[in-house]
């Protein structure tokens, strides 16, 4: 049973909201543990290759994804490193993290757009609400991020978390 995600951009923010079919408590441990972030985290044909989760306050969330899909042309065999910075956690209401482009080593990629993002996950009847607000330096800077495929990337991600979830 799947849920429609809705997008809107307001200035610099992009916020994504869905239902996702199952309690709040799992959907928000499914962010925070990397045996689970390996399971879902990417669009479909990319792969969690890397995943280092420090989950805590000051803690840093590092990983690389992997197009593993010979049906994704050029991207095939790239690599995309990420990191996250845990600014506030409040188990299983919200997490809060600046997530930046990054190296192998976790260096911020310079000149690549970064964002604040804060999830938050609301109970609904056994089901869990998930609004995701990511706040970039300038309208430009998410124009930027949406033209290298952000929306389909977030809603196969996000795709990919609900089969998870049922399946857990």
């Amino acid at each position: 049973m799947s849920s429609t995600m809705i997008t809107r951009v307001e200035g610099a923010e992009l916020i994504l909201e869905r239902v996702f079919h199952a309690p709040r408590e799992l959907v928000f441990k499914v962010f925070s543990e990397a045996e689970h972030l390996k399971q879902w985290w990417g669009p479909r044909g990319w792969n969690v290759t890397v995943c280092h989760v420090d989950f805590r306050e000051g803690g840093v969330w590092h990983y690389c994804m992997k197009c593993e899909d010979k049906n994704q042309g050029d991207f095939f065999g790239f690599e995309s490193w990420g990191k996250a910075v845990y600014q506030e956690i409040i188990a299983p209401e919200k997490l809060v993290y600046v997530d930046y482009f990054s190296d192998a080593d976790g260096n911020v990629t310079e000149g690549m757009p970064s964002s604040q993002v804060t999830v938050t996950f609301i109970e609904e009847e056994g089901k869990t609400k998930l609004i995701c607000r990511s706040r970039y330096e300038s309208a430009e800077a998410l124009d930027n991020v949406m033209k290298m495929g952000m929306e389909q990337g977030i809603t196969e991600t996000w795709d990919r978390l609900d089969e998870y979830v049922q399946s857990v």
